[in-house]
């Protein structure tokens, strides 16, 4: 005890000192500030109020870069959640891979496979016409019988011209056989028996103009001309380059085939290699086709042929796909909606495109790990169509958070949403009707 009683004197001893010491050091401190305390009482609100007038455009801007400079940070460098903060309700999936067909879409017009003006090759008047308005015809059948009086006439003139010729030639062999006539006589029979079948041929031809019959099996159109009405050959028929729409001008009727029917549209220049890819492999493309504003009635079919060359002006290439048209529901002219699966990646990781995350580093996917903390994984989107997103950067088997992300920051605890219960029916309720079934 004696020593710590020794030990205390000498700290209460050395206290005055101290104090001594501390003393001279406020001293000398305030000597120091004093001067700058005695400016700061002279500061009032007129020397401020001239202050701000004489450099406001400099404080303003001051002011402005501070802002944007905080803006900025908070930006960048968002706060993260403190540590014991409530978790984060998500909804996440386990990304797999799939093959993911690559799908381009377009716009383009129902044009028919083939499609004939019907017009007459000679000058003369309708006798008797063999089809109806829109009716459907084969191929070979009558459609319009024209005058033929004149032309039967010439044939039938013709025809026992050749067959008189045929005769006189028969008759001249044997004469030569018994030596009554010579040979330059019996080629000269030969020459007028020949000359003789060809014009009752062409008499023969001229006669079948006068029985017009279909070259293709469809539908007719609006037939134009009535029995007594004068047709022309020399009559031109107007028609569109693209045969998506018939004229009436100097035609007796329209024959289109419906079934099956094509569709016609433009890949943008950008596609054509991925059109290319898909074309040099062993199946054909396959198109879906929806007409005007109906999607509920999708029509499948095949590419037939690409064009050969890019329109420069509208720098896109012309496809040509066909469709059955069995129902005969689908008519030339018509605007279709197109998807045409060019290619098909596999093996690849897709996800919800709403579970990308556009960041100013780029984008981005929240991935769980096993201890229920998500991390940002910087991803690449390869390919984009219908709210999935074909990405790489990212293990299959990796659980990826769809919904719940804009709260997140890296290393935010989470926990998986519950699904809505399915609601029990009220009990002893009468069953209602059953409605239609849509089709």
């Amino acid at each position: 005890m004696s020593k710590i009683e020794s030990a205390l004197d000498k700290v209460v001893a050395k206290l005055p000192i101290l104090k001594n010491w501390v003393m001279s050091r406020l001293c000398t401190l305030w000597k120091k500030i004093s001067p700058y305390l005695s400016q700061l009482r002279k500061i009032n609100y007129a020397t401020v109020k001239a202050f701000t007038l004489k450099y406001k455009w400099r404080i303003l801007i001051v002011l402005l870069i501070l802002y944007a400079g905080s803006k900025t940070y908070d930006y960048y460098f968002p706060v993260s959640t403190k540590t014991g903060g409530g978790t984060q309700t998500i909804t996440s999936v386990i990304v797999e891979k799939k093959n993911i067909p690559l799908i381009i879409e377009a716009t383009g017009t129902i044009i028919s496979n083939s499609i004939v003006d019907i017009r007459p090759m000679t000058t003369n008047t309708v006798k008797t016409i063999h089809i109806k308005d829109g009716q459907e015809v084969k191929e070979g059948q009558l459609l319009f019988t024209l005058d033929d009086r004149n032309d039967r006439a010439n044939y039938d003139k013709l025809k026992a011209l050749a067959d008189d010729a045929q005769k006189q030639y028969l008759r001249a062999q044997e004469l030569v056989t018994k030596n009554f006539i010579s040979k330059a006589g019996l080629e000269t029979s030969l020459a007028n028996a020949k000359s003789a079948q060809a014009a009752a041929r062409s008499a023969e031809v001229q006669l079948s103009y006068d029985s017009i019959r279909s070259p293709i099996a469809g539908r007719a159109g609006i037939i134009n001309v009535f029995p007594g009405s004068l047709v022309q050959a020399s009559n031109v028929v107007t028609t569109a380059t693209s045969s998506t729409a018939t004229s009436s001008v100097g035609s007796m009727v329209t024959i289109t085939q419906l079934n099956p029917i094509n569709v016609q549209f433009v890949v943008p220049e950008k596609d054509i290699p991925l059109l290319m890819e898909g074309k040099q492999a062993d199946t054909p493309l396959k198109v879906k086709v929806s007409v005007g504003n109906n999607a509920a009635f999708v029509y499948e079919g095949e590419v037939l042929v690409i064009d050969n060359q890019v329109d420069p002006s509208i720098a896109a290439v012309r496809v040509r796909a066909q469709i059955p048209n069995e129902k005969m529901t689908l008519l030339p002219g018509q605007f279709a909606r197109v998807s045409l699966s060019a290619n098909t990646i596999k093996d690849a990781i897709a996800v919800p495109s709403e579970a990308i995350v556009i960041s100013p580093k780029g984008r981005l996917i929240y991935l769980v790990d096993k201890d229920d903390k998500v991390q940002p994984k910087p991803i690449k989107v390869v390919y984009e169509y219908q709210g999935t997103s074909v990405i790489s950067g990212v293990d299959a088997g990796s659980r990826v958070v769809i919904e719940g992300k804009q709260n997140l920051r890296p290393g935010s605890k989470i926990r998986e949403a519950k699904k809505a219960a399915a609601t029990a029916p009220p009990a002893k309720t009468a069953a209602p009707s059953p409605a239609p079934e849509k089709k």
